[in-house]
């Protein structure tokens, strides 16, 4: 198993910036994988951005040149740094773990863009 202390999220204007935090314990050596999902009220959970454990990265479209995934392999922490954000950014973000053959979820934290 795999818990997650994820944080971070908020209120914000468009084009503001927050950065989400997501720290994983537990059965945590045998992850290759972290990142973030997002899910906004009546869509699907799609990909925001993931990190492999030796540091390959992706990232939706929607996303690109904007959000910037980075890990600390020292504190089994990723985070997102999400810059000029728009009102289409706003979901439940979900930090995932990823092991040969199991993901793991955290419970996700709220980013609102709004005026």
């Amino acid at each position: 198993q795999v818990q997650f202390v994820e944080s971070g999220g908020g209120l914000v204007e468009p084009g503001g910036s927050l950065r989400l935090s997501c720290a994983a314990s537990g059965s945590i050596s045998g992850i290759v994988a972290m990142g973030w999902y997002r899910q906004a009220p009546g869509k699907q959970r799609d990909l925001v951005a993931g990190i492999s454990n030796i540091g390959n990265t992706n990232y939706a479209d929607s996303v690109k040149g904007r959000f910037t995934i980075s890990r600390d392999n020292t504190k089994n922490t990723v985070y997102l740094q999400m810059n000029s954000l728009k009102p289409e950014d706003t979901a439940v973000y979900h930090c995932y773990a990823r092991t040969i053959g199991m993901t793991y979820w955290g419970q996700g934290t709220q980013v609102t863009v709004s005026s």
